[in-house]
């Protein structure tokens, strides 16, 4: 297995475990990781998943061997959901990055699809396949520009220079920045995995939704999350609980 798995409480902490290539993301890393995803969904005692990478690195891309030996009809194959950029924004539970050290190209895009972003301060963050005569092809110019705005994604793509963390976090790429990031990510990560699962998991979904729909429509499909909750006895006994407080 290329992803180590570890519980620390209700968040299970999946590592990226190729040091030796800097946890360049290949296929087998890639289906890793999904098969791990998958467990940690179906898993009643996790709440939360953090992601991070064994060594000095979060990810350094992805494997360019790999990338250099498919031809076209291949690779768009490959890139064609479900994948593992997918995989991690369709998760119903939070995922959080510990971006431990560099997260360029496909790390970055691994980064970008969890629900937040805690960086070590030595950490780069970039988007160079513009250096490769390529563009990111996991969705990382659709993540940019919703995440930072088109200015900011268009001087990561467009340059293919990285960014200090905390240029990143100037810029909103990542929410924090922490000498420990695992030990960070695992403590925010178990503030979202104390709350009910149904709960959560509508929360996402609502949040993606603002992301993909436009406004009124949003807006409809989170009142009709809410009205969905709030007719469950998990609510109601909550409320009841808080005002007897």
């Amino acid at each position: 297995m290329s992803v180590r798995a570890l519980d620390e409480g209700r968040v299970r902490v999946l590592a990226l475990d190729r040091p030796e290539v800097r946890n360049a993301l290949n296929a087998a890393l890639r289906t890793d990781l999904i098969e791990a995803l998958h467990a940690a969904e179906a898993d009643e005692s996790v709440g939360a998943v953090v992601l991070t990478g064994e060594g000095k690195c979060f990810a350094a891309g992805a494997d360019l061997k790999e990338l250099l030996a498919r031809g076209s009809e291949e690779q768009r194959d490959f890139l064609r959901p479900p994948h593992i950029y997918s995989v991690v924004e369709g998760l119903a539970k939070p995922v959080v990055a510990a971006v431990n050290g560099h997260a360029l190209g496909a790390g970055l895009e691994l980064a970008t699809a969890c629900d937040a972003r805690i960086a070590h301060p030595a950490a780069k963050l970039g988007q160079p396949e513009i250096h490769l005569a390529l563009i990111p092809g996991g969705g990382g110019t659709q993540r940019l520009v919703r995440l930072i705005g088109s200015g900011q994604a268009a001087r990561l793509v467009l340059t293919g220079d990285p960014v200090t963390a905390a240029e990143a976090l100037a810029m909103g790429l990542v929410d924090e920045v922490a000498e420990d990031p695992v030990g960070r990510a695992v403590a925010l990560a178990a503030a979202m995995a104390r709350h009910d699962p149904r709960a959560l998991a509508e929360a996402k979904r609502a949040l993606r939704t603002a992301l993909e729909l436009p406004y009124r429509e949003g807006l409809e499909a989170e009142a009709e999350a809410f009205v969905g909750l709030h007719a469950r006895d998990a609510a109601r006994r909550r409320i009841q609980a808080f005002l007897e407080r």
